[in-house]
């Protein structure tokens, strides 16, 4: 499934930049730039998140909601009207209606069906069914329309208590020090400066963290010494956003992959009402001339497609990448989306990625923040989540590289490897790494790895809870939980119940008695939390706040140790995945 990346030429685009958005400036705290040290010495902000995209919304909206001050700087005066990302999987969209746009994500989209791959001659190479129901509780995988998307989280985040949103401002000088980090920024209408009386407009806001949100060409990573590690993979699509004028219209299969080395194309859903396509530039190709709306509908004929009966929304030509950082965190600045990460489009996980990022990132940081957890613990998250991309890294390279075969030879070699697995029911996907945390804050066991489930993400599925019935996270919260077959109280003394509620974790009973309805009893619906529980051997789970396993145990007398557990991951070394938590 295809989102966009990197943007080859033109830009982001300039709609709405002439207009100074009515967003309040910098508040207070943030004293006026009259002098290169000039700054307010006490740090109005927690957390400062560079980058208003869903990555940075997400980022500040879960921090602002566990109570931080969070100062949210966006260069764009107005949001960007046009599509980019269209698919988000189960687990964002589990994040997402954490965040309270569950009733939302209905509208914002509609679950993906199938994703099917031709040659040129139209034979099946590769057809994948999705679930209706995937692991995290939500349809499998989503297609949505950006913009939209960005307008319900920025909605979100300017209810949240905490969270102030800084748009029209450009981030333009960063330094760190012993108690915190001052970001300078100056008026800015998204693509040039805004200037009053000849002068532009400039703050200097002071946080105890910064969170680089900020895209491929990330500022924050620039004054960071992360190098970035490229995979090598390079391909420039023309992508094409279109609004088909019948809405009954219906394109069989819905999102289809043609790997035709005369043209490589995509053609899939891009939301509600809206399709996608995408056209690799084959050799020689210029990009300045491909770009073009004459070349984008002499492409869309061949789907008779035509000004008299779709609207083309945009146009504009975006260079696919791999590339990662190799660091993620340096002192006090933290990167996370496309500043540590892109991928080429085809898994549908770049954005999906960036949203795992904030998820992993927003608690740790709370936890340093409230002194719950030592500073090493940030070191975790580049641990866990640079290996946990590799998944998505390799798999986005891996179909990229099926797709994006110019040559008529190696593409038909590839033909005729994937239709003779195809009829051996053999899935090309199966060599990829398992999609789990292959070190960090988990329990671990005695050869130093993982003890599973410890890393696995935690499933969800419906239950009643004190009267109430839906999804867990809707229904229950979110946070930790220590999830048990027998009421855990039963096992912890007063000291474990102690640093239970200083920590948040929600010690709760999961049965499948229908009348059941004790304060902290948790009723299966469906069965799905005792198969989990089954399927791995476990009598209990404690799982974070990202929702993936810290750890288990078979029996109650476990638990003691999976809290102490967990105690030594916060405030030791062990977090930063350089010794194991036991």
């Amino acid at each position: 499934m295809n989102e966009h990346r990197t943007e080859s030429a033109g830009g982001r685009g300039t709609e709405g930049a002439a207009t100074r958005g009515t967003d309040a400036g910098p508040a207070a705290g943030a004293a006026a730039h009259d002098g290169p040290d000039a700054y307010d010495a006490h740090a109005p902000y927690d957390v400062l998140v560079i980058g208003a995209g869903p990555v940075g919304l997400i980022t500040a909206t879960q921090l602002g909601a566990r109570g931080r001050r969070v100062g949210l700087v966006e260069r764009w005066p107005r949001r960007y009207p046009l599509p980019r990302a269209v698919v988000f999987d189960h687990e964002a969209a589990r994040v997402l209606a954490s965040l309270g746009l569950a009733d939302e994500l209905a509208a914002l989209s509609e679950p993906a069906t199938d994703y099917e791959w031709r040659n040129g001659r139209g034979e099946t190479l590769l057809r994948l069914a999705f679930e209706d129901t995937g692991h995290s509780g939500w349809p499998a995988m989503n297609i949505f329309t950006q913009p939209q998307l960005e307008a319900a989280l920025e909605a979100r985040a300017r209810q949240t208590p905490g969270v102030e949103v800084l748009r029209g401002w450009e981030a333009v000088d960063l330094t760190e020090d012993a108690d915190g980090v001052a970001l300078t920024v100056a008026e800015s209408a998204g693509d040039r400066p805004v200037l009053r009386d000849g002068r532009q407009g400039r703050r200097t806001l002071r946080a105890r963290y910064a969170v680089g949100c900020d895209g491929a060409n990330s500022f924050v990573r620039s004054r960071m010494t992360t190098a970035m590690t490229d995979l090598g993979f390079q391909h420039d699509w023309l992508v094409l956003d279109v609004l088909p004028h019948d809405p009954g219209r219906v394109f069989t299969p819905r999102n289809l992959q043609i790997c035709d080395p005369s043209r490589p194309t995509t053609a899939v859903s891009g939301g509600p009402g809206r399709r996608r396509w995408e056209f690799m530039l084959l050799p020689g190709e210029s990009a300045a001339e491909f770009g073009s709306a004459e070349t984008a509908w002499r492409l869309l004929a061949d789907w008779d497609l035509h000004p008299g009966n779709a609207t083309l929304e945009r146009h504009t030509v975006y260079t696919f990448r791999a590339r990662r950082a190799e660091r993620w965190r340096e002192g006090r600045l933290l990167l996370a989306g496309d500043a540590a990460h892109q991928m080429p489009p085809f898994a549908g996980q770049g954005m999906c990625s960036g949203i795992r990022d904030a998820a992993n990132l927003t608690w740790k940081l709370d936890l340093v923040l409230s002194g719950d957890a030592d500073e090493a613990l940030l070191d975790s998250y580049t641990a866990e989540r640079s290996g946990h991309l590799r998944h998505a890294l390799e798999l986005s390279v891996l179909l990229g590289g099926i797709i994006c075969e110019p040559d008529p030879a190696a593409a038909a070699l590839r033909d005729a490897r994937m239709l003779a697995d195809r009829r051996a029911g053999r899935d090309p996907l199966a060599d990829l790494p398992p999609q789990v945390l292959p070190a960090g804050l988990l329990r671990h066991g005695p050869d130093g790895a993982p003890a599973a489930p410890a890393g696995q993400l935690g499933c969800q599925g419906r239950v009643r809870f004190r009267g109430r019935t839906g999804l867990f996270d809707q229904v229950v919260g979110t946070g930790f939980t220590l999830l048990a077959t027998e009421d855990p109280r039963a096992a912890l003394d007063d000291a474990d119940l102690d640093r239970c509620a200083r920590l948040g974790i929600r010690l709760l009973r999961v049965t499948g008695d229908p009348a059941a309805d004790g304060p902290d009893e948790v009723v299966d619906l469906d069965g799905t939390y005792r198969a989990h529980l089954a399927h791995h051997g476990q009598q209990a789970l404690l799982l974070r706040p990202d929702h993936y396993v810290f750890g288990g145990a078979t029996r109650p007398e476990e638990l003691p140790g999976l809290l102490a557990a967990l105690r030594r991951g916060l405030v030791g070394s062990a977090a930063a995945g350089t010794r194991p938590v036991r």
